[in-house]
């Protein structure tokens, strides 16, 4: 099986394009307008770009009436976002705050998770997720799409400040990614979450490069 997307229909009754770049982390992005309405959605095309400083980027498809994502126009408003590890336990709330509420409303009310005050941030982060990023925002990329929803803004941040609860450290100061289960999106309507790890080595890594690897401060 293969096709052009775009060019010629797809021969399955699912587009097969998200459920092949799996799995996809969960930007959960916090924001605050500068009206001091908080903002709070999930976006599940995120990733880290690099370690010396640390970045990382979140994409957001405008909507399809052509209205920007208010995260995006936040962070470009204030200078920041903040993201949120999203877990298994916190799914519920993941989902609730990804539904197109009206402006105005605070999604952390309505996903019911609590506020915590950022250090640098103007915007609170989401206090029971197991870690946070505060992140100053750098850019913003916009790609053209072939709809309006289709638009897609790319959202580039350095992180300034980690948050890590430490209860989900392990005797030797790793995350304990079993017991966090962080969500991550599969495509369709389907996620999953990460239960278990198994460990790689490069053969003859060592020194500062297998250092750098594992993430040896």
């Amino acid at each position: 099986m293969h096709y052009a997307p775009g060019r010629e229909p797809c021969p399955l009754p699912f587009a097969p394009f998200k459920s092949c770049t799996v799995p996809r982390p969960i930007g959960w992005i916090s924001t605050v307008s500068r009206a001091g309405v908080a903002n709070l959605a999930p976006y599940s095309q995120f990733q880290n770009l690099t370690f010396d400083p640390p970045m990382v980027m979140f994409a957001a498809n405008q909507y399809s009436d052509g209205r920007r994502k208010h995260s995006v126009l936040n962070a470009e408003e204030t200078g920041w976002f903040v993201w949120n590890m999203a877990t298994y336990d916190l799914r519920q709330a993941v989902n609730i705050s990804s539904m197109e509420w009206p402006d105005g409303v605070d999604e952390f009310e309505k996903a019911g998770v609590t506020k915590a005050p950022s250090i640098e941030a103007p915007g609170p982060r989401v206090a029971e997720s197991p870690a946070q990023f505060e992140c100053r925002y750098l850019s913003t990329h916009r790609l053209r799409g072939n709809s309006s929803h289709g638009w897609v803004e790319v959202v580039y941040g350095e992180v300034m400040r980690i948050h890590v609860k430490d209860e989900v450290l392990t005797p030797e100061g790793k995350l304990d990614i079993p017991r966090i289960r962080p969500l991550a999106r599969l495509g369709y309507h389907d996620y999953t979450s990460v239960t278990e790890v198994f460990e790689m080595r490069i053969p003859g890594a060592s020194g500062a490069a297998a250092d750098g690897l594992e993430g040896k401060a």
